[in-house]
């Protein structure tokens, strides 16, 4: 019977290591990488295309969630268990959003990690009780509170806010007078519930409407 293929992305040392192992003593999975953060991650998923992958949320640099989004743009079919320390409810919102086939507290034992995996395998979508909860929780917040819709113009006015760039630089790359530009400045603030240029990019990254 051919092993399925794992790849761990974590940047503990001793917690992949302890992960490793307990891949390593299944005699149906295979340990084909060991990444130490998100972007070797994506690396070694390229070169073997595991069928499955134990990531950390919190990595420099680059998390789970810029991995799984990764994987998406590259086609990559891996089914992929993500680890936090917490669990949050905008976090595992935005775990199951950009693919994720299991989320578990990394307080579970190494037993349970393996379980969920093998059932992760099995095609099923895996999350513990408290990612339960906060994904409930997240999804009523967003009833109660639609997300913000800008128009195009205005996602990239804002997107330009957030590299920095001044009125008259914005308004010489989108060919708008920079009035015109205050005019959209104003309704994004207005849209976004902010008064000023650094409060609408924290809002604007918060809401994943800019990375």
């Amino acid at each position: 019977m051919r092993c399925l293929d794992v790849l761990i992305a974590d940047d503990h040392p001793l917690f992949r290591f302890a992960i490793a192992r307990t891949i390593q003593a299944h005699p149906e999975l295979e340990l084909v990488g060991e990444a130490r953060g998100g972007r070797e991650a994506i690396e070694l998923a390229l070169e073997y295309r595991p069928e499955l992958a134990v990531v950390d949320v919190e990595m420099p640099g680059m998390g789970a969630v810029d991995v799984l989004k990764a994987f998406a743009r590259e086609s990559l079919h891996t089914r992929v268990l993500c680890l936090a320390e917490d669990l949050d409810c905008e976090t595992v919102y935005a775990l199951v959003e950009a693919g994720a086939h299991g989320v578990l507290d990394k307080s579970v034992t190494r037993d349970q990690i393996l379980d969920t995996l093998l059932r992760v395998a099995a095609g099923e979508t895996v999350l513990s009780s408290d990612a339960q909860i906060a994904l409930a929780l997240a999804v009523r917040r967003r009833r109660e509170n639609p997300p913000v819709i800008l128009t195009v113009r205005e996602l990239e006015i804002l997107r330009f806010l957030a590299a920095g760039r001044s009125t008259p630089a914005i308004a010489a790359e989108v060919y708008l007078s920079p009035s015109t530009v205050k005019g959209h400045l104003q309704r994004i603030y207005e849209r976004l519930e902010v008064s000023d240029r650094a409060a609408a990019v924290a809002e604007g990254i918060r809401r994943g409407l800019i990375e």
